[in-house]
């Protein structure tokens, strides 16, 4: 045999060998785990918020956030768990899982948005001024040298500090657990001002207007959403999608209309 047939022969055998060679086939990757599926939401809120959420004289929550959760709820099949916190903490109630969403008369703010993922607006809502009938307090420039408060960890409490040459010209800016104990100061002289949502302020001014006044002056116009848990996409995306149903076919508008007397839905 030639030696360039006995080259040829070798070199042909070992590309039949390495051809032969089966190679381990590539193991599939892990299907990612499917979400699971949401059976219930638990809303945080402050049960001391009228009308957005309290307790009636049965001691039963009641409010127009409630009612908005409850149909909200209904229409994607999960069943509602109202749970009342301390609203200062509320960022660290939400992501330490102890509740699901803030609901509760929420202003939308990009502080907030570093912790909280957000619903897409569904209220306008100013921070309003609110002065006793007998005020000469007619301004936000009249608010100089007086005592003015609001609700701890309220965006009212953002929305004054933020107003800085008026701030500044406050004799003291004290804040309260809730609007309640606020306006009750204000009606015994301890406040001369109060600011807070304009729901609210306007709820309890309309009960008492003999009592209480609003100034045409207020803090600035914000929007309320529904907070939700940073990375939970499925609930934000499914409760999105419920309040525009809600806005679109007319409910919203009903709920509003029985606790505010007028549709104030964005």
């Amino acid at each position: 045999m030639k030696k360039r047939t006995v080259v040829l022969l070798l070199s042909l055998g070992a590309v039949l060998a390495g051809c032969g060679k089966q190679e381990p086939a590539p193991q599939a990757a892990a299907p990612a785990p499917a979400p699971v599926a949401i059976t219930k939401i638990v809303v945080g809120l402050d049960d001391n918020f009228p009308p957005m959420g309290f307790r009636d004289e049965k001691n039963e929550l009641i409010g127009f956030d409630i009612d908005m959760a409850r149909e909200a709820s209904k229409r994607l099949g999960v069943e509602v768990e109202f749970k009342p916190i301390d609203w200062s903490a509320k960022e660290a109630e939400l992501s330490g899982k102890r509740v699901d969403v803030l609901w509760n008369g929420l202003t939308i703010t990009e502080e907030r948005k570093k912790n909280i993922d957000f619903t897409a607006p569904y209220m306008e809502n100013h921070q309003i001024i609110v002065v006793a009938a007998s005020s000469p307090i007619k301004t936000k420039a009249d608010l100089a040298g007086k005592v003015v408060g609001a609700q701890e960890g309220s965006s009212a409490v953002d929305a004054v500090k933020k107003d800085a040459p008026v701030f500044g010209t406050f004799k003291e800016f004290k804040t309260f657990g809730d609007n309640v104990t606020a306006l009750m100061d204000l009606s015994t002289g301890r406040l001369e001002a109060v600011v807070v949502d304009e729901v609210v302020g306007r709820y309890y001014v309309a009960k008492k207007p003999a009592d209480y006044i609003v100034l045409d002056e207020h803090f600035g116009t914000e929007d309320y959403g529904v907070g939700v848990r940073k990375g939970d996409a499925d609930l934000l995306g499914k409760l999105d999608k419920a309040l525009t149903d809600m806005k679109q076919d007319g409910t919203a508008a009903k709920i509003a209309t029985q606790w505010f007397g007028k549709n104030i839905i964005k």
